[in-house]
């Protein structure tokens, strides 16, 4: 009697487990993505040199969970998708590779800055807010502050821009990106006359001294020795 109350326990346990795996979806994961964002090529080494502050994200968005507005503004989490990572690192190399691609340099660097690396220009960012929901469009709202080599303020800008979406998951994340590519590209847009002045303002470096040309020494002419002259006449003296 206990062994057929021990069997049944064992097989009921093994059915409650294979429905537990039957049940079981996979949940999708996202990444932000940069749609034709090529690298620069690599022999781009006069583009411009930029000191790129690590970008500053809301706390809120420094998780896996993909969030969702709601209709009275709050957020939830949904548990259909999340980020393949942190997002708030997935938008610092989103920003990194898409302004290096829209300036066209490889010199663009996230402080701190390596030993001997000089940009004219810096560039803070600040993201105070990147989200959807399935009824609302996705919006981001971010501030860029461009500071000279010495830490002086030259450019300060606000920023709000939205765009809209069909309301899954995916085309959510898509509007995001999108958002993010916008952001990038006014900021580029910001930065090239900036750094053009900053170039112009850089003192120049001494051209190096050249060494005088050797002098040159006229050709010596060669003068023809002068011999007496001998005849064979001899002189008769009377």
């Amino acid at each position: 009697m206990t062994r057929v109350r021990i069997s049944r326990a064992v097989l009921l346990a093994g059915l409650l487990s294979l429905a537990g795996c039957a049940s079981y979806t996979p949940v999708p994961l996202y990444q932000l993505h940069s749609t034709g964002a090529g690298v620069p090529q690599e022999q781009q080494s006069a583009g411009l040199a930029i000191l790129l502050q690590p970008v500053s994200v809301a706390d809120y968005l420094q998780r896996e969970a993909l969030l969702q507005r709601q209709a009275d503004g709050s957020l939830m989490a949904t548990t259909e998708a999340r980020w393949a990572g942190n997002l708030a690192a997935d938008i610092d190399q989103q920003v990194l590779r898409q302004l290096a691609w829209r300036l066209d340099t490889q010199r663009l660097v996230v402080a701190p800055a390596p030993a001997g690396f000089e940009a004219p220009l810096q560039v803070a960012l600040t993201i105070s807010r990147l989200d959807s929901g399935p009824q609302l469009p996705a919006v981001l709202e971010a501030q860029w502050r461009l500071l000279s080599k010495d830490g002086h303020l030259l450019e300060s800008r606000l920023i709000h821009l939205q765009e809209p979406h069909q309301g899954a998951a995916a085309d959510q994340v898509r509007a995001q990106s999108v958002l993010l590519q916008q952001l990038v590209e006014q900021l580029a847009a910001a930065i090239k006359p900036l750094a053009a002045q900053q170039l112009a303002k850089a003192p120049r470096k001494p051209a190096p001294a050249r060494r005088p040309a050797p002098a040159v020494k006229p050709p010596q002419q060669s003068i023809p020795s002068v011999e007496p002259v001998r005849n064979n006449l001899d002189v008769f003296r009377f």
